[in-house]
Formats: structure tokens, sequence, C-alpha cells
């Protein structure tokens, strides 16, 4: 059985896109595709030579990419084959599985060749993820021992959260003057509560990388790059849930509407609320 890799995903949900007329020269950027897929450029610059090497696209001498009318017929055709679904993301997998471990107060070891076979990758694919949620505070690397994964601790979480408001308020009051609103608007846009309980929740949670880049000091930069890698992920994997979801989605609205308005009084009371309020799923968790 052929694997779908990356690359031949996005090749053929392009193909797709393609014979619905959804594809124009802007939105055939390297930087455009890399944001619509949410990957590095790596895939999308081997999609898309290969669908210049098919015929389905091909380049100006200005370097754009354009569709290639001719093959639409053909397009269509290979859109209405059965659709692949996006190749599995071991990396989100195995974050997510060790992250419900942690919540559950297992403190445990884990073997790279044991682990390796659990989720049907090399034990190189396994150590790579291993680095980036040690980076992430997620494992230690204990030698001879395997891995040691952190515990949930409660305690942990409300000292950071403290902190964490205290920092990203200052954080507020620094990049009042630094805010684009267009950067702001587009947050807004990408936080949408769904209509009906089926429609997929539309969640950009870029508003507090933003504020606290923003702030342009380089002690509230450091704290949250170094101090704040684990709670990012357990806010992230708390969105799993769409009640939890959609009350973020609704406090990020009413923050960048006061922002938007240069309303900053509401603005932090808002910023301030949903940061100690937001986290309806951790809490629950607590003895």
């Amino acid at each position: 059985m052929q694997i779908l890799t990356l690359t031949n995903y996005i090749k053929a949900d392009l193909i797709s896109r393609l014979s619905r007329d959804e594809l124009s020269p802007e939105s055939l950027t390297l930087a455009a595709l890399s944001d619509h897929y949410r990957v590095s450029v790596t895939p999308i610059y081997n999609a898309i030579n290969e669908l210049i090497n098919e015929g389905y696209l091909y380049r100006e001498k200005n370097r754009r990419l354009y569709v290639n009318k001719d093959k639409k017929s053909e397009a269509l055709t290979a859109a209405q084959s059965p659709r692949p679904a996006p190749p599995e993301d071991h990396a989100k997998l195995i974050t997510d599985d060790l992250l419900a471990m942690s919540l559950e107060g297992e403190s445990v070891y884990l073997r790279e060749m044991a682990s390796a076979k659990k989720y049907g990758i090399s034990r190189t694919s396994l150590r790579n993820i291993f680095n980036r949620l040690t980076g992430d505070g997620v494992l230690e690397h204990v030698p001879r021992r395997g891995w040691k994964l952190r515990t949930f601790n409660q305690h942990d979480l409300d000292a950071f959260i403290e902190v964490r408001v205290v920092l990203e308020l200052k954080a507020l009051e620094l990049a009042q003057g630094r805010l684009d609103k267009e950067v702001l608007q587009k947050i807004l846009s990408g936080n949408r509560v769904p209509q009906t309980d089926t429609e997929p929740l539309q969640i950009d949670n870029s508003l507090h990388e933003y504020l606290i880049k923003q702030s342009d000091n380089y002690y509230i930069i450091s704290f949250f790059d170094r101090h704040g890698r684990y709670f990012d992920l357990l806010f992230l994997w708390e969105s799993n849930d769409r009640d939890a979801a959609i009350q973020e989605i609704e406090q990020h609205q009413r923050i960048l509407d006061a922002l938007l308005k240069e309303d900053w009084k509401r603005a932090r009371e808002e910023l301030e609320f949903h940061l100690r309020s937001n986290h309806p799923v951790l809490s629950q968790l607590q003895q």
C-alpha cells in the first residue's frame, strides 16, 4: 500500500482546487500555500514542481505561477476520484497522547523502540519528535533510562497563570503604540464561532504571541519562550474540547474588538479575564 506523503496530499488537493477554479496567481505563492496548509515550504515546493512537470501549472517570466486552463478537464476527472485524507500527523498524535498521560499524573519512562513500534514510525523520526518535546518541557531525556514524561501539577499551572497575567498585561501596555490594526483584524477574522454543531471550529490563538512580541521587552519574551511552551501545548490540547474552544474564540473576539477600538481599559479587563478563566477542562483536574 502506498503511503500518502504530505507532498502527494498537497498535490491532490491543489488539483481538486484547480478543478473548482479556486486557484489564482496570488494564492499560488510559496508563502500563501505554506500558510494555507500550515506546513513548511519544502512539501509545497515539491508538489508545485510535480504539477508543473505534469502541465497543470506553468511559470511565467515574472516567476509567478498560473493555472493551465487546458488541463482543467483532466483536473476535474482527477478530482472526482476518492479524495485521500491528509497524512497522519505523528507529531500531533504523540504530543496529544503524552499530554493526556501527563494530565493523568503519570510519570513514566518511554523507550524509543517500543514507542516507535506503537506509532509505526522509525526510531529516528520518533527521536526527532521526542527531542522537540524535550525543548517544549514535556519530556526529559535520562541517559540509560529513556525519556521521562513530565507530570502535570495543578499548583504549577496556577503559579504560571499568575505570572502570565502580570507579564501579558505589561506586554499589552508596552505594545499599545506598536499594534497594527490590519494584523488585529486578521486575527479577529480567524476566530469565528461556528453557526451549527457540525461546522468546524475556526480559531486563531496568535494574539498572545503578537502582544508579547510587540512589547519589545526581552525579558517578557524570554520568559514565555523558556517557560511557556509546555503550557501552550496544554492549552492547545484543551482546545480539542469543543465547548472550551468556543469559549476561547468568544473571549478572543472581545479582546480584539476592544483593541481595534483602542479601548485600552476594556482590552486589559477582557485579557485578564481570559487569562484567568479560559481553562474549563484543566480546572476540572484540580483535586
